[in-house]
Formats: structure tokens, sequence, C-alpha cells
């Protein structure tokens, strides 16, 4: 058997990715959420703190990493991401197969990757979907987050594939510029398209 086709689900900041996961487990589709896993290794007592902690003094506890601490660190130091991405990356791919090996029998799974485009991550995956919504509600929502400035925004977009790019390498887009209900139907629209068994 050869498995479940993957679907993997990226998009800019602020453009609904999260959203769009959720709306696809709802629907019944296993979802692996890459930050979600980071998370939890990172938490109290995760995993990865040990090596972390190794790589980067200071910067874990009993509450697990200090992101706020980390995210100064690597914002300004590339060699130091590179480090911790060495820690964080093969965790998450090991979380990833297992997560595989557990929905074997799923008609199709969406892996929920951030950086799809920016980290490789877009040969693993069968079909991608790309989440983008127009320019100023992405701003706006982005904007709306705490601790957000525009400097801020304007570095992580910087760091991310522009939105047109990911469009372009798209194989199905979703439009989350819209109500709720709509995004929904495109996404019940494109589950049925991929879960024929010739797409």
């Amino acid at each position: 058997m050869s498995g479940p086709k993957i679907i993997g689900l990226t998009g800019s900041i602020g453009m609904g990715k999260s959203t769009v996961a959720a709306m696809f487990e709802k629907s019944g589709v296993p979802v692996f959420d890459a930050d979600a896993e980071v998370r939890a290794m990172q938490g109290p007592e995760g995993e990865l703190l040990p090596a972390i902690e190794a790589e980067i003094p200071g910067s874990t506890g009993s509450d697990g990493l200090d992101r706020d601490m980390v995210g100064r660190i690597v914002f300004s130091d590339p060699e130091a991401l590179a480090r911790l991405e060495a820690i964080v990356h093969p965790a998450v791919a090991a979380k990833r197969a297992t997560f595989l090996i557990e929905h074997a029998g799923a008609p199709i799974v969406v892996f929920d990757i951030p950086l799809l485009f920016e980290k490789g991550g877009h040969e693993l995956v069968d079909h991608i979907v790309v989440v983008s919504a127009p320019e100023e509600a992405q701003r706006e929502r982005v904007l709306a987050r705490p601790s957000m400035t525009p400097e801020k925004f304007a570095h992580i977009l910087a760091l991310q594939v522009p939105d047109a790019e990911k469009r372009m390498k798209a194989d199905h887009i979703i439009d989350t510029g819209t109500t709720l209900e709509k995004t929904e139907a495109q996404i019940r629209q494109l589950i049925n398209t991929l879960s024929a068994p010739d797409k």
C-alpha cells in the first residue's frame, strides 16, 4: 500500500494557515502541525531542552525554552539559528515519520509546515496548498498580534518566500481574504478532489 497522499500546507505570516489547518482537522483529515510539535519538545520537560541549553546556556528553565530570549539571539545571529535548527529539524522529522505510520490508512494527510519552501519541505509532499489573503488583510492581522511591530513584521517577511512566489508554486490556493464559510467550502472541495483515487 502506498499510504496517504500528503498535502503540504503553507502560507506567509498572517495568511490564516492555522485557521485552515484547523478546518482540515475538523473535516477529519489528520494534520501534522510542525510548530505544535516544536513547542511541545521545547516546553516544560521537553526532550530538546538539554541539547538547546548546551548550545545556548541560560535559555531553558522549569517553564521550558525562553522563547523571547532565544528569539532575540537568533534574530540577529544566523549561525545561532543554524545551530538551533540542527537540533530541532531532525527531531521534527522523526515525529513526522511516526505520524505517517499512525495514519497510514488515511486517504490524505496534511503537513502544516510554515517554512515549506524556505526549508525544502516541499520535496516531502504530493500536493502543495498555499493559504493566501490580500496584503492589507495580512498586515492588519499580523500587526494586531501582541508585541508585533512593523519592523519585526518586515524582518519576518524578508525571511519568507514572497506570497506571490508561493502562489505560483502552489498546486492549490486557499483564499482566506473572504468569510470563514467560503474558506471552509474551498477546503471541503479540495478534500473531495484530492481524496479521489486518480488525483
